[in-house]
């Protein structure tokens, strides 16, 4: 072979072997290196065909293997017992109020309402939204929250076979039994299945059971206005009830009920211009449960809040049954409650005569402060009357007993005033009405009951206090600043909801809203030396299948001992004082600490009190009769302005002295409270209507006014400091500095 031939020979060689290195970037050798020898497209797509293969043969495993069970223990309810303290049954409740109909006493309309918020596609699926499932179980194995888009069918077979768990496991139970129950019954019979089952609120299970406790008629009288709205209220029955429903609720219902006749139209199976002419349609008041009357039905409404709270059950599972639960209710306790309401508000009030006693509305939560017990609640004249419990209630302010919050923030905070001195209840304040305070970037100046003038002008912090004077505690939030205000009482136990006046100084009144079992825990926190206590109902929940955690009634310092005692100290002072707001409730069998409150316009009047051993909340609201429009109580039993210290502080001192009757009472032990230094007492004048009269000190604070000698000459080894009366000028009105009357206020007292 010549060399030309053979160079030629050569390079033949070598450009059939390049090719092969190039196209495939393996080695000299020709071979895969490293991790790419394990995954390529083949065996990634192997292994993905692969697992479809066997979840695909699982489902078909579990389609023959699982069948439908026994109806669960929803399906078949049980009853929930309820006990007070002592172990003495109060009511038994969870039989279930339910009747069965059938397919044909359900309007054809008002099943097409259902299925249009429920499942559009009921008629043509096989009983499973598979995708539906997929998210759902991404969404619960992920702890994204609990698995949803269940069809009518899985809904069905949820509510009559399985239970309410939201595991990947029951939902995978689910899918199957509803694939075979889709194949073994007719889909009318699956629709009154899910409409049978389904829990609406207020007790009632099933369709027949809702329209008569929403509408008051049977199923088959249901109009479309009113099956749209059952159906709208399907998903959170207890928040979407219109008659309890806060303003978010009724929003939320309101776009279901819409979204439930819109999808009809889109549907086909409602003409357009008929749905333009319906409207929602406003569902009767609930009314009590056989056995429930009285405050029995406000105790269990409690009981369930505070057990589905600790639990995280919905209300379905609750009315399911088998709960033995025994409230901290001490009988006797709660019977002295009752009394006391009725002898010192019902039975003065004539609801059918005049229009304003009609309005009044009372709630009431006692609690032993040593161990957070809720012994004693009064939510109003009956379920039948009044469905939501006033004990519980949050649409009313708390009023002046939030200053004594603001005092607790100072101490804990060592606040000081505009002028640098530490904020104690010897601290001097301008007590002058519409005194514009100092230091805020938004402007505020209240004005104090009656618009009356206290000190002349200075007054101490304990004697705004006694007398609740606005102008005083409106420039203290300020010099405690706003937000390390709202800090206190999320320690001390009140709960940040919206609207919460956060930045503003008007929050020195109590103008955020508040129950009487919040407000219980704050008083009690003050009794327990600082301590956090958390009130409860629930002294002990058992059920065979579940477990409860009660509430941490007792927790650690909320606020230190030196704050809570020097409150407390301040608080009897209230109540001790010559005309102080409290007055009323002092008696020789206790000793005792508080504070009155009543809201602008008069449309919410409280008493909070406590004594060593027992912390009451009272309070009394206007609520306009089947609205939820809050009134005036002015003019309630045909009196004048009902504050904090007329009707609610009778019916504490009542239920106080009826409670502790035969009890070893004792005295608080104020070890720590620090008053501090003694100023010299500030030149006095009675509470004035003219706001004119005295010039506002620039700074609101001072520590050592000079007196007038021309005009008093008090003696320092006696004087308090309060204002008294004024001989120079008469007012016509009651004089402030005696004891208020029986039944209302002094006119000054906020």
């Amino acid at each position: 072979m010549g060399r030309a031939e053979a160079r030629k020979a050569q390079q033949q060689r070598s450009a059939r072997r390049a090719p092969r290195g190039r196209a495939t970037g393996k080695g000299r050798a020709g071979k895969r290196t490293g991790i790419r020898r394990f995954f390529t497209w083949k065996t990634i797509l192997g292994t993905f065909f692969g697992m479809i293969l066997l979840g695909v043969a699982a489902l078909v495993g579990l389609y023959f293997y699982v069948d439908p069970p026994d109806p669960n223990a929803e399906a078949i309810q049980q009853s929930n017992v309820y006990k007070y303290a002592d172990g003495s049954i109060m009511a038994r409740d969870g039989k279930t109020n339910r009747e069965i109909v059938g397919i044909d006493k359900i309007p054809k309309e008002v099943q097409t309402a259902f299925i249009a918020i429920e499942n559009k596609s009921f008629y043509s699926d096989r009983g499973v939204d598979f995708l539906g499932v997929a998210r759902g179980l991404v969404k619960t194995a992920t702890g994204q929250g609990k698995a949803g888009g269940s069809t009518i069918t899985q809904q069905y077979v949820k509510n009559f076979y399985l239970t309410q768990d939201q595991t990947p496991t029951r939902k995978l139970k689910e899918l199957v039994i509803s694939l075979k129950v889709d194949q073994r019954m007719e889909k009318d019979e699956i629709l009154a299945g899910y409409l049978n089952t389904s829990y609406f609120g207020r007790g009632a299970y099933g369709i027949q059971a809702a329209s008569q406790a929403y509408y008051g008629v049977n199923s088959d009288k249901l109009t479309l206005e009113q099956g749209a709205y059952l159906a709208a209220l399907l998903q959170a029955p207890s928040d979407y009830d219109w008659a309890t429903a806060g303003p978010i609720g009724k929003k939320l219902v309101m776009i279901r009920f819409n979204g439930v006749l819109d999808n009809m139209v889109e549907m086909g199976a409602l003409d357009k211009a008929k749905r333009d002419t319906l409207h929602f349609q406003e569902p009767i008041k609930p009314k009590a449960a056989p056995g429930l009357e009285g405050q029995k039905g406000y105790l269990k409404q409690a009981a369930d809040a505070e057990l589905r709270r600790q639990t995280g059950m919905k209300a379905a599972e609750l009315q399911a049954g088998g709960w033995e639960i025994t409230l901290n209710i001490d009988p006797k306790k709660q019977k002295a409650l009752e009394d006391a309401v009725e002898a010192e508000l019902e039975s003065k009030l004539d609801r059918k005569e005049r229009a304003v006693d009609a309005s009044v509305q009372a709630g009431a939560t006692s609690v032993d402060p040593k161990t957070g017990a809720i012994v004693a609640m009064y939510g109003g004249t009956g379920l039948s009357d009044h469905w939501a419990s006033n004990a519980l209630r949050t649409d009313f302010q708390p009023g002046s007993t939030f200053k004594p919050v603001v005092l607790a923030s100072a101490l804990e905070n060592g606040s000081k005033t505009q002028d640098g001195k530490p904020i104690t209840p010897n601290t001097l304040y301008d007590g002058t009405s519409k005194r514009p305070v100092v230091g805020s970037k938004i402007p505020f100046n209240p004005q104090n009951q009656d618009n009356r003038n206290f000190g002349n002008p200075m007054i101490t912090v304990q004697e705004a206090t006694d007398f609740s004077v606005n102008s005083v505690y409106a420039q203290m939030i300020v010099d405690v600043k706003p937000e390390n205000t709202k800090k206190t009482a999320l320690q001390l136990g009140m709960k940040d909801r919206d609207g919460w006046p956060e930045d503003k100084p008007a929050m020195s009144l109590g103008t955020m809203s508040a129950n009487t079992v919040e407000m219980a825990g704050v008083y009690a926190t003050f009794d327990a030396h600082g301590k956090k206590i958390t009130p409860s109902i629930i002294k002990s929940a058992t059920h065979h299948e579940r477990e409860f955690k009660p509430v941490e009634a007792v927790g650690g310092q909320a606020i230190s001992r030196e704050t809570a005692d020097t409150v407390t100290k301040v608080l009897t002072g209230v109540v001790n004082d010559e005309g102080g707001s409290g007055n009323k409730v002092k008696s020789s069998a206790y000793e005792a600490a508080g504070k009155t409150g009543t809201t602008e316009s008069n449309v919410a009047g409280w008493f909070t009190g406590y004594t060593p051993e027992l912390v009451t909340v009272v309070a009394i609201f206007g609520e306009e009769p089947g609205t939820a429009k809050q009134v005036t109580l002015t003019g309630t039993a045909g009196g004048g302005r009902a504050g904090g210290s007329s009707f609610p502080a009778g019916i504490w001192k009542a239920y106080t002295l009826a409670a502790l009757k035969g009890v070893k009472t004792g005295e608080f032990d104020l070890s720590e409270a620090n008053m501090g230094p003694t100023m010299a007492p500030p030149r006095t004048a009675s509470p004035s209507s003219s706001a004119s009269q005295v010039s506002p000190s620039p700074s609101g604070s001072q520590t050592s006014p000079s007196p007038d000698p021309s005009k008093v000459t008090p003696d320092p080894s006696k004087s308090t400091g309060k204002p008294g009366p004024d001989p120079s000028k008469s007012t016509g009105k009651p004089d402030p500095t005696k004891s208020p009357s029986p039944q209302f206020p002094p006119p000054f007292n906020p």
